[in-house]
């Protein structure tokens, strides 16, 4: 392993909270700015998410966000775009369940880049971890706009997802999780979130980052 992955590798064994700049809550304008108040929050990885957007018109962007990402020493992903993700150097690619493989992705970006996997059971979960994901999205877990007309799993599989597969590489658990529900989802096993419409639609991005970074740190990593 390089010493590039290696440290990326260590900064998102570390992370408990990952947040997202979704441009379907947040215009082009604003992106900057929000991602900025989430990073002063403390989130630990920052990914660029924009469903219906052209990649060639997001290269500006991401590069902004990259090195806003570097300015916090926080890891930068691009959601779907494996292009987008070369030309702006980003350090993290997360892949759909109908995108390319990983082994496809990772030999076309390098070995030092970061490959996530969103999946929707534990067997996705388990297949991710043997398609070499760096790490996974798990959920949603509960019905959310940010995945509209997926349907909830619940929280029932969160305990055998963290020994199968989250043992081994961090999963983070995402789908509609807010301050009110995390404790019930931490109670289930999960110890890594991601957080998308509270944290977008709040008024104070950081405050309430920072605020759900403390729920976190109450519980053990």
């Amino acid at each position: 392993m390089s010493s590039t992955s290696k440290g990326l590798g260590d900064r998102i064994a570390l992370a408990r909270l990952y947040g997202i700049c979704d441009l379907g809550y947040v215009s082009v304008e604003q992106a900057a700015r929000v991602s900025r108040e989430l990073l002063e929050g403390g989130v630990e990885i920052l990914q660029l998410r924009a469903k219906g957007y052209d990649p060639q018109d997001l290269f500006a962007l991401a590069c902004e966000l990259k090195a806003l990402c570097k300015e916090f020493s926080v890891p930068f992903v691009v959601n779907d775009h494996l292009e987008l993700a070369r030309k702006c150097e980003a350090d993290g690619l997360h892949l759909g369940q109908d995108d390319e493989a990983i082994g496809e992705a990772r030999a076309l970006l390098g070995e030092g880049i970061l490959i996530g996997r969103s999946t929707h059971g534990l067997d996705q979960a388990i297949n991710a971890l043997k398609e070499g994901a760096s790490y996974i999205g798990f959920g949603p877990l509960y019905p959310t706009p940010t995945k509209e007309g997926r349907p909830a799993i619940g929280l029932d599989e969160i305990s055998a997802m963290e020994q199968q597969v989250g043992s081994t590489i961090p999963a983070f658990c995402i789908g509609g999780i807010t301050p009110e529900v995390l404790p019930e989802v931490l109670a289930s096993g999960a110890r890594r979130v991601v957080v998308v419409s509270h944290l977008l639609t709040h008024c104070q991005p950081s405050q309430a980052t920072r605020h759900l970074l403390s729920q976190l740190n109450h519980s053990p990593l």
